[in-house]
């Protein structure tokens, strides 16, 4: 009795040609599709040079590289400092847009750069970004006292940080608001009817919460210390109870419902405005 035996013929040279023909159009294609994904997330994250500089000052190496880096890709050109003697000298050859400024420098700390610069007519209006340690809350409420504009805790979202710089400069270097008029998302206050709206809706607010509304919205984004508001909207020279502040600012709060979410509490210190 025979056996039957099956065998597979061998593919034929030209069918393996085809058959890497193919496989090499394949991979072809998907190169191509990668290189046009790749250029398109290039063109989404391309971003025009500003022409403004930076000054980042901050002795961790890492920290330095990251902000740098996540600026210039923003279109910032960038200064560098590693210590507090050479972020003066830097700050007051190139008087930078704006200053990141860490508050923990060798050789001179950041406190004591930032009160140098505010100090001076030609650097006094330069904005200050702090970078503090979540534990620096002293720190950091002397720097708002010393004129710093903003702050952020390490670690830090790159994308954050460039938005805050962003908007603080978008903040400094808008033009003033017409005195009548002030407009903040959906909020509208009117000084010459004395009548602030949200989403044409009236509110009922007093005389002092409507100053105070005022003062914050005018402000928005620099932060206000307890004392300066019992100043401004109170007239209260010397400080008394804060807690006038913190009642007055709750009450507020209430009233503006879901539009209040812009009211930001500087625990320790004071209250800021959002810029919405």
């Amino acid at each position: 009795m025979s056996k039957a035996r099956s065998e597979s013929s061998p593919p034929s040279s030209t069918g393996c040609y085809a058959f890497v023909a193919v496989l090499f159009l394949q991979c072809h294609k998907v190169n191509l599709a990668l290189t046009a994904d790749a250029d398109n997330l290039a063109r989404q994250y391309m971003t025009k040079p500003t022409g403004k500089k930076v000054l980042i000052a901050d002795d961790e190496e890492d920290v330095l590289a990251l902000v740098t880096g996540s600026l210039k890709a923003a279109g910032f050109a960038t200064l560098n400092a590693d210590d507090g003697p050479s972020a003066l000298a830097s700050a007051r050859e190139h008087l930078p847009a704006l200053i990141v400024l860490d508050l923990m420098l060798p050789g001179m700390s950041g406190l004591e750069v930032c009160k140098a610069l505010k100090s001076e007519a030609s650097t006094k209006h330069i904005p200050i970004l702090m970078l503090t340690a979540k534990s620096d809350e002293v720190d950091r409420i002397l720097g708002f006292e010393l004129g710093a504009d903003d702050y952020m805790t390490k670690p830090f979202s790159p994308r954050e940080l460039v938005l805050r710089v962003q908007s603080v400069l978008r903040r400094t270097n808008a033009p003033a608001e017409p005195a009548d008029i002030l407009k903040l998302g959906d909020i509208t206050v009117d000084r010459v009817r004395h009548q602030v709206t949200i989403r044409g809706k009236e509110l009922d607010l007093t005389a002092t919460e409507f100053k105070l509304l005022s003062t914050l919205i005018e402000r928005r984004g620099r932060v206000q210390s307890r004392d300066v508001l019992l100043n401004d909207v109170w007239g209260y020279e010397s400080a008394i109870d804060t807690r006038t502040v913190d009642t007055h600012v709750r009450r507020l709060r209430e009233k503006l419902g879901k539009a209040a979410d812009c009211i930001e509490t500087i625990r320790g210190f004071g209250y800021r405005m959002l810029d919405v």
